[in-house]
């Protein structure tokens, strides 16, 4: 479809959507979809729940609505949604709390919020999502408002539908002015929730506290028409244009709310525990409402040690956004932001984002009290890896010994500064890990704020991030020096497996080629168990646990192969990865290499090429670097 028949398809929708008609009309709609009335806390629980939800491995609930933006904070996210929303979807008490999103800086407390935003736009555009309200209401709401408050028991019986708050000072004159009191005469619209047009989504900023005006919150006179229409309290004469005013329905953000004037907070008392806030010289405003704020800890820390602030604190109900502590998930954050750039001309190396992701996130853990238990091997166990001593069933202990774990560290936004930093210095249109790491360490140099202690830490994971991209490279490469991997890998590990076996039963194998009883191969066995740390007295443990999951698998008739055990896995490659160790020494390090060298460094070229992501440059780099690495 050509880009212009897109445009008037678009515009064919939005026509769709421009429903108008009475509010006896709009009876007849509730009585068919009465989701369409639903409170702005269960119109945003629906958003996310409409979105899609998939359980992770851990038991933990992935939303999907935050998959694009979000990564490494499903815990979170599931206790902001189960916690908050979900109750406050159900008019429990939560909804009439203030959501304060603290954490630290670049964490997603305002991605978080964006997201909110921008999704309610979107769904206020479907069917599920739809919104209406009283055409020509500057807070544009709930058109069941105008039902008298004693026949709304009625109401609630014969349509099951919840009616909750009253008509807004405007609407209350539209309606005996325009339509002399006849309710079901009253015109109704619906409405596309936006921030842009000021429908629905508001958002408030703090400034100097001595020039920002508690109007831009609550509205204001306006005093060109006093004169016409005689009273400051006519409603004709006041614009319903604050903050709160126009995020009726909808979400009402306050940016850094702590930086807030007290004045400011004020309003929010009353708005969150009774739902309606006090505007110019009329009665209570009923106001339907998601608020929420996001701030800092320190700034946290200062707001509840003033006493002051003890009837706002009891309406506050405090979700910590901690840093991503995923390494897969925090290279996920680097690729978004740098799409985002138009770099696209630049290759990045793989490995690149991982040893950057690895550096930050080593910055944001706490050390263990568990015995034989590291930050790197935390790192990886978070990670979903398994580690010697360690499985994931662990993970959730280790993660109930710190509550703040996440709330400290290296922040995204530094470390993409020094990526952009790296990609635009580079002359060859290609950054290689070593490049990043360098990036980062010299980083470390300009950065006035922090002290020589945590320059010193932070130097020494950027040392840990160089020795996991060098197991990785020397991986890598001796990965693609073996040709044949796959049918290399599975000779060895049948191999294994039938000595293992025939050790267990206590049997004899017969040899190949002479048809003679032999016992198992000790020495092939060891050769494999030692490359992971199988002592001598562990051995004959490894092996029968080997055995039972081979039977387990034969039971379920699922094929066993070496990549079902984890550590037999890891076992094989390093066997075959030492057995090759001395043909990649030479062929990457000699300088004036033989034919067949030359072939097989293009193969090996080739390979890393085709099958890892590498461009021509960083396979070189890869290549002499791990020549090196071997050499040493």
């Amino acid at each position: 479809m050509e880009f212009v028949e897109r445009l008037q398809a678009h515009r064919q929708l939005e026509k769709e959507q421009d429903w108008k008609g009475t509010f006896k009309d709009y009876l007849q709609f509730v009585k068919e979809r009465p989701w369409v009335c639903q409170l702005a806390h269960s119109r945003i629980y629906q958003m996310i729940k409409d979105a899609g939800v998939i359980e992770t491995k851990q038991g933990v609930k992935h939303y999907k609505f935050f998959e694009t933006e979000l990564f490494g904070l499903d815990k979170t996210l599931e206790t902001l949604v189960e916690e908050y929303f979900h109750p406050a979807a159900r008019r429990l008490d939560v909804r009439k709390r203030i959501l304060l999103l603290m954490g630290p800086v670049s964490g997603g407390k305002s991605t978080l919020v964006h997201m909110l935003k921008k999704g309610l736009e979107q769904y206020s555009k479907t069917d599920r999502g739809a919104v209406f309200g009283i055409k020509g209401c500057p807070m544009h709401e709930e058109p069941l408002h105008l039902i008298p408050r004693e026949l709304r028991q009625e109401f609630q019986d014969e349509y099951g539908v919840y009616i909750e708050g009253e008509l807004c000072p405007s609407c209350r004159m539209m309606v005996q002015n325009k339509y002399n009191g006849n309710i079901e005469d009253v015109e109704v619209e619906r409405i596309t929730l936006s921030e842009e047009d000021r429908t629905g989504i508001g958002t408030f900023t703090p400034s100097d506290p001595k020039s920002q005006d508690i109007a831009d919150l609550t509205g204001s006179i306006d005093f060109s028409t006093i004169a016409e229409f005689g009273a400051e309290s006519d409603p004709r004469a006041y614009r319903f244009d604050g903050e709160l005013n126009i995020a009726n329905r909808g979400i009402m953000e306050f940016q850094e709310m702590l930086k807030c004037d007290e004045k400011f907070l004020w309003n929010l008392l009353s708005l969150s525990q009774e739902g309606n806030f006090k505007a110019g010289r009329f009665a209570l405003i009923y106001a339907d409402e998601m608020i929420v704020a996001h701030t800092n800890e320190n700034e946290y820390k200062a707001f509840i040690s003033n006493k002051k602030n003890e009837a706002l604190q009891s309406r506050i109900i405090v979700m910590k956004i901690p840093y991503n502590l995923k390494v897969s998930d925090e290279i996920k954050i680097y690729e978004k932001l740098i799409k985002q750039s138009d770099l696209k001309d630049i290759h990045i190396a793989p490995h690149a984002l991982k040893v950057a992701s690895i550096f930050s996130v080593l910055s944001r853990m706490k050390e263990s009290k568990k015995q034989g238990m590291d930050l790197v091997k935390k790192m990886k166990l978070y990670d979903g890896e398994d580690v010697e001593g360690f499985k994931q069933k662990d993970v959730s202990e280790l993660q109930s010994e710190y509550h703040d774990e996440g709330m400290s560290g290296v922040d995204p936004r530094y470390v993409i500064n020094r990526l952009s930093s790296s990609l635009i210095k580079t002359t060859t249109k290609c950054i290689n890990p070593l490049d990043v790491l360098r990036g980062l360490k010299d980083g470390l140099g300009q950065h006035p704020s922090i002290t020589q202690e945590e320059r010193d830490r932070l130097l020494n994971f950027i040392s840990v991030a160089r020795q996991e991209f060098d197991e990785l490279a020397k991986k890598e490469v001796q990965k693609a020096f073996v040709y044949s991997f796959e049918e290399s890998a599975k000779v060895l590990f049948d191999n294994y497996l039938d000595n293992v076996e025939a050790y267990c039963n206590g049997v004899k194998m017969r040899d190949p080629i002479t048809d003679e009883e032999v016992n198992p191969d000790e020495k092939l066995m060891r050769s494999i168990e030692e490359q992971i740390g199988i002592s001598e007295s562990a051995k004959k443990t490894f092996r029968e646990e080997i055995l039972i999951r081979l039977s387990s698998y034969a039971r379920k008739s699922r094929k066993f192969n070496y990549k079902s055990h984890e550590r037999l896995r890891e076992a094989v490659e390093k066997k075959l990865f030492a057995d090759l160790k001395d043909v990649v020494k030479i062929t990457t390090s000699t300088k004036t290499p033989d034919a067949e060298q030359l072939r097989r460094v293009n193969e090996v070229s080739a390979k890393l090429m085709d099958e890892y992501g590498y461009c021509p440059i960083c396979a070189n780099e890869l290549l002499k670097y791990v020549g090196s690495l071997l050499n040493r």
